[in-house]
């Protein structure tokens, strides 16, 4: 039987030698967290690591930035990006290949990564709706909003088996099932991983409000847009499968957002159009379906 942990914090901190970020991404964060840096400082950590350059100059020639002109340089590519892009999309990368070799029998890896890169892709464009300048950092709190489950799909099987079961038999939103069969949620876990790698405040908050936007404190907006985005998600699997209920998004994202349900279709259009082009962006080195 598994061994529950108290709390979300007491998970992290068990499995904290199950996922552990790159050095190359911990000397870049480092980097762009110091004010006195500059872009050439950025372009030298990445270009200090040859598969990241090749990986993020991949990125930046994709169509999904459609720059006109080959880049070829990853100082070209910070220029044309800025710092909080390259930053980002370091993160994303980096996690992603950090949560490759985690098992389980819970979830396909392929599903997992297609669906949170889905929901990362309508946080962008739900993002642009907004006005939100840097964007593509919405991006990254989309791609992420459920790590949370990995640790627990691994450390916690049984528990999480169980939840999930409950959850589809019930129709009751997966985190209250979680936190009543467990003590917390996979929203709560994930906001304290990120808490441990030090991560942004407003990324954080995201993930951990990501089911009740109404909570949110100082990054209300991106917490809202993350409703938004993974309701949207939520939706698209729930559609193809006719016996569940299709969930619902919480008024006080619509509010907050100043959003109306009429950006629903052309922002999942959007979305979809993109995913296959993003998943061989991120995962150029695997078959995964969209």
């Amino acid at each position: 039987m598994d061994v529950k942990p108290v709390t979300a914090e007491d998970l992290v901190s068990r499995t904290a030698d199950l996922v552990s970020l790159p050095d190359i991404f911990i000397r870049l964060k480092t980097v762009v967290d110091d004010p006195g840096s500059s872009m050439a400082d950025v372009a030298e950590v990445v270009a200090s690591d040859p598969a990241l350059t090749a990986r993020l100059l991949k990125i930046a020639n994709s169509p999904y930035f459609g720059f006109t002109s080959q880049i070829t340089t990853v100082a070209r590519a910070t220029s044309l990006l800025g710092t909080q892009q390259i930053h980002d999309l370091v993160l994303a990368t980096t996690v992603t290949a950090a949560f490759s070799g985690i098992p389980t029998e819970l979830i396909s890896m392929q599903y997992f990564w297609s669906n949170s890169i889905r929901c990362g892709l309508l946080c962008r464009c739900l993002a642009q709706e907004c006005n939100v300048l840097d964007s593509e950092r919405l991006f990254v709190e989309g791609l992420l909003h459920d790590i949370g489950h990995l640790i627990m799909y691994q450390s916690l099987p049984e528990a999480s088996a169980a939840a999930l079961l409950e959850s589809q038999q019930q129709n009751r939103p997966l985190f209250l099932v979680e936190r009543m069969l467990i003590g917390f949620d996979y929203a709560q876990v994930g906001a304290a991983l990120m808490r441990s790698w030090q991560f942004p405040p407003g990324l954080i908050e995201s993930v951990y409000y990501q089911n009740e936007p109404a909570r949110a404190g100082e990054f209300s907006l991106e917490v809202a847009i993350m409703h938004i985005a993974v309701r949207l998600k939520e939706q698209a699997i729930a559609a193809a499968k006719p016996a569940e209920e299709m969930p619902r998004i919480d008024a006080a994202a619509w509010q907050r957002t100043a959003l109306t349900e009429e950006v629903i279709e052309p922002v999942c259009a959007a979305a979809a159009e993109q995913l296959a082009t993003t998943i061989d962006m991120l995962f150029p080195d695997k078959r995964m379906s969209a």
